[in-house]
């Protein structure tokens, strides 16, 4: 009884570090660029912001209602834009759907620049210099890209470069031929 007592505390601790490892390996087994969004499921929140093209121009969230878009937050200084920039430039190409280009605390100069070198795939491309709209669709960084339907309902959030499996999987959800939405990032 006394060695069990004793045994006890040692016991007690190594079940703790079983299960701290056992959630750690769980951790690292799952998909890196998942980041629950709250906003999945819910309205794009309320924006005016200007074109980068246009900036005399304003754009408010609810001119986007009315059919499903993308919307693809870069900037010119994002190394990992490029790599999924070919992927956007073939969607465009097919016009399944609008990307609406969400230029993220760029300057518009380089903006531009990046335009012209890589080509633009973007239906319009609102600009928000200051990142101030971003916070409010709670964008950790670029690129992101949100799949959003007709009504302006957020269906899918993609953190990182697009991918062809993530639009094999999620633009028949938004186009609506799919189930319910799938996923929440």
């Amino acid at each position: 009884m006394k060695l069990a007592l004793r045994l006890l505390p040692l016991v007690v601790f190594a079940a703790i570090v079983a299960l701290m490892l056992a959630g750690i390996k769980l951790n690292t087994e799952r998909d890196k660029d998942v980041l629950p969004s709250p906003l999945v499921g819910k309205p794009v929140p309320e924006f005016e912001l200007p074109l980068l093209l246009e900036p005399e121009r304003v754009v408010a969230s609810a001119e986007l209602r009315g059919r499903p878009y993308l919307l693809n937050v870069w900037a010119s200084w994002c190394v990992a834009c490029r790599v999924e920039h070919p992927l956007l430039l073939q969607l465009a190409r097919e016009q399944r759907l609008p990307i609406v280009g969400f230029n993220w605390k760029d300057e518009r100069e380089d903006a531009l620049r990046w335009l012209r070198q890589f080509q633009d795939p973007y239906s319009l491309i609102l600009a928000d210099r200051e990142g101030r709209a971003a916070i409010d669709l709670g964008v950790y960084g670029a690129p992101e890209t949100f799949f959003v339907d007709a009504q302006g309902t957020i269906r899918y959030k993609h953190v990182g470069p697009l991918t062809e499996d993530v639009l094999a999987a999620q633009l028949p959800v938004i186009l609506g031929s799919g189930a319910a939405a799938g996923g929440a990032r």
